[in-house]
């Protein structure tokens, strides 16, 4: 066989298109999202190459539209889930061997798949079957996807390139293996990028997956197994099943031959999988890794030097894109008491210009939360901080869920630090602002701190240079990704590597080289050219008379 080493093409993040009216992408979302509406799909699991079904459908429907009927999918159980655990390792030995380069060649045709012929199909899924507006799934579906992809191709290759340093007469290399098994994905509803990406990372790398999805993001996941076959993804590496969260990891965690876990979801969740994890331990083959990206209570924290409305802005897009349903959505939010009455009347110069309704029309910047039990939760904590003495609901707080789940852009204005929504994690269009005053700014920054367990997104608004040093010191630990005047969102690929620490994962920076090690095992090898033929060393001979 010819042998070569092999450059990979040059990254670049995919141009985020506009969808103005007029533009020929607009029209052509338009005719896919209407020719989505206009039929029923039937989506079964897709194991080992194979179309699956089995004896029980869900109905899939647009949680802005919670009449209308999408399509279904079939819902699998524990003996679907062995099947895929059982293709999956029966593909490993042929695609831990074919050539990198080749697994180079299908992830990066299937971003081109994603950026072309699908696009359109991967927006209009996101936007029906999540509730997600046409630019914030163009960032996400279309865009982000394919950067995963393409960075991701890059990423493997910088592996590959990491060698050890060879002394005269040794030649000392790695070899980058595959984790001796399968690697299990349990991706969310809020990113279809992160949905595709988590058993995409680890498959280029040489691993064989088995993919759980959202039920609130199957109608997605179908198109995106889609770009996987089209791409060619040998049947078997990645396997799509539909079981439940809890059937799916009591049959993944029991398996001997279970090597890895590749999450994005809530903290209880992830702390339930990896409890399980330690106690099945010595089931095991070999140690899982575990990599997962979880909760947050991301912050902005103001001074009184900050551009004002400047804050106001990150303020509004941070809280409420995608309805605050993003891991790093502004949850809580410290203003100094100087300036709080002239940043407050900016934000709501921009908060009564929001429309709100479903996604169809390109106007709505607010659509519905995803589901029924979230709408529940949020009005919980809505019509609690409406009653609660410590608390006030000063703009939005409407809730309707007659047609779908709408919530308004709701602002709580918190007279403790420590109200409950300054806390809890709430992944909605909800946010909470305390005021503090001015002189106590390095107190506020100690509450901000140690007020939640989590550690994912902040901002520091600020022009003040010898505050933003010190801010950016105090808060070191306090966000994985940090932000200078600038919302606590929109991480791009290749840009700014994604991931916290403390209550919200394992900081492994997703689409990054740092996640990508993680799906592998390293072996040294170590060749001596001229071996020597005697156990003495020099010391051990005796002194010269």
């Amino acid at each position: 066989m010819s042998k070569g080493f092999y450059n990979v093409p040059v990254p670049h993040n995919e141009p985020i298109k506009s969808y103005a009216p007029g533009s020929a992408e607009r029209k052509e979302l338009q005719e896919m999202i209407k020719a989505f509406r206009g039929k029923e799909v039937e989506l079964p699991m897709i194991i080992g190459g194979k179309e699956v079904v089995s004896d029980k459908k869900e109905r899939i429907f647009p949680p802005h539209e919670i009449k209308h009927t999408l399509g279904y999918y079939y819902q699998g159980n524990e003996t679907h889930v062995k099947m895929a655990i059982n293709a999956a390792l029966e593909a490993r030995p042929k695609w831990a061997e074919l050539s990198w380069q080749h697994r180079a060649s299908i992830f990066l045709k299937a971003a081109d798949l994603i950026a072309g012929p699908y696009r359109a199909k991967i927006n209009a899924a996101t936007m029906l079957g999540q509730s997600k507006n046409a630019f914030q799934a163009e960032i996400d579906a279309a865009c982000e996807l394919a950067d995963f992809f393409r960075f991701g191709v890059k990423c493997m290759t910088d592996i590959y390139k990491m060698q050890p340093e060879s002394a005269r007469g040794i030649w000392n290399y790695n070899e980058f293996r595959p984790l001796e098994g399968f690697v299990f994905a349990l991706t969310p509803f809020n990113f279809t990028s992160i949905a595709g990406n988590l058993p995409a990372a680890p498959a280029m790398m040489g691993n064989v997956c088995v993919w759980k999805p959202s039920k609130t993001a199957i109608y997605s996941a179908g198109v995106i197994m889609d770009v996987f076959r089209e791409a060619g993804v040998p049947d078997g590496v990645i396997n799509l099943v539909f079981a439940s969260g809890p059937v799916a990891a009591k049959t993944v965690l029991a398996h001997p031959d279970f090597a890895g876990f590749h999450f994005t979801g809530s903290t209880p969740v992830f702390h339930s999988i990896w409890r399980t994890i330690g106690e099945n331990i010595q089931n095991y083959k070999s140690y899982p890794r575990i990599v997962g990206e979880t909760g947050g209570k991301d912050f902005i924290f103001a001074d009184n030097t900050c551009d004002i409305q400047a804050l106001a802005t990150a303020f509004v897009r941070g809280a409420f894109e995608y309805q605050g349903q993003k891991c790093s959505a502004a949850s809580r939010v410290y203003v100094p008491k100087s300036i709080w009455s002239e940043f407050w009347d900016k934000s709501k110069a921009q908060l009564v210009d929001f429309k709100m309704g479903p996604p169809e029309d390109f106007t709505n910047f607010i659509n519905a939360v995803i589901d029924e039990a979230s709408f529940d939760k949020l009005k919980g904590y809505i019509d609690d901080a409406a009653k609660s003495p410590d608390a006030e609901v000063i703009h939005g707080g409407k809730c309707d869920k007659s047609v779908g789940y709408f919530i308004e852009p709701t602002v709580i204005l918190a007279k403790t630090p420590d109200y409950i929504t300054m806390q809890e994690e709430l992944f909605g269009p909800v946010v909470t602002v305390f005021v503090y005053d001015d002189e106590k700014l390095d107190e506020t920054l100690h509450l901000l701190d140690k007020t939640s367990i989590y550690a994912l997104t902040g901002a520091v608004f600020s022009q003040n240079r010898y505050n933003i040093e010190m801010i950016t010191k105090r808060l070191s630990n306090a966000a994985g990704n940090f932000y200078i005047n600038d919302k606590p969102t929109g991480a791009v690929v290749g840009q700014q590597p994604f991931g916290g620490a403390r209550g919200s994962g394992t900081n492994d920076k997703a689409g990054s080289v740092f996640n990508f090690l993680r799906w592998i095992s390293i072996r040294t090898i170590k060749e001596n050219f001229v071996p020597p033929h005697n156990f003495m060393y020099p010391n051990f001979l005796p002194d010269k008379e």
